[in-house]
C-alpha cells in the first residue's frame, strides 16, 4: 500500500485542533526546532485513513516510539494494554503531570503502557519541560497536576 500524501491544508487543521500540541506528550510545538508529525492513530497498514477523526499531531520522538504499534505493556500489571487514542480517549482521562511538572503519570493502563513505549518521561524531555516550566510556557493550560 502506497504511503499516505496529506495536504498542507489537512496537517494544518490537524495542528490547529491539537492547539499544537504534541498529542502524547503535550510538548508544543511552537518552541521546537523541528515542525511536528503527523500521526496515523491507527496505521494506514492497519486499515487507518488519512481522514482527520485518525490523524494526531505528534512530536518527533513520539511517533517514532509509537511506530505503527497499537498495544504496550502496562509496567504496572504486565498486562498489554491499548495506546492512547488522541482522537477517542480524553488526555486528562488517562495522564496527570507530577506535582513538579517535569513527568506525566498514568492514571491507567491506557496511561501507563503509553508512557511506557514512548518513553514520555525520558531525561531529556524532562529537561525541556523544567526550562519551559520555568519562563511560564509549561504546563500546557488545561492540564491537570498532581496535588
Amino acid at each position: 500500500m502506497p504511503g499516505s500524501k496529506l495536504s498542507s491544508e489537512i496537517k494544518a487543521q490537524v495542528r490547529e485542533n491539537a492547539g499544537y500540541l504534541c498529542e502524547y506528550c503535550h510538548t508544543n510545538e511552537k518552541w521546537q526546532y523541528i515542525q511536528f508529525t503527523i500521526d496515523h492513530v491507527i496505521p494506514l497498514k492497519q486499515g487507518g485513513s488519512d481522514s482527520l477523526d485518525n490523524l494526531a499531531l505528534a512530536c518527533f520522538h513520539c511517533n517514532r516510539h509509537k511506530s505503527s504499534l497499537q498495544t504496550a505493556v502496562d509496567p504496572e500489571t504486565q498486562q498489554p494494554a491499548k495506546l492512547f487514542n488522541p482522537r477517542t480517549q480524553g488526555w486528562s482521562e488517562h495522564f496527570i503531570w507530577s506535582a513538579d511538572t517535569l513527568s506525566i503519570l498514568g492514571l491507567s493502563q491506557v496511561g501507563r503502557a503509553t508512557i511506557a513505549l514512548l518513553k514520555l518521561n525520558r531525561e531529556r524531555i524532562q529537561a525541556i519541560r523544567g526550562a519551559d516550566h520555568a519562563v511560564g510556557r509549561h504546563p500546557p493550560k488545561g492540564d491537570p497536576i498532581q496535588e
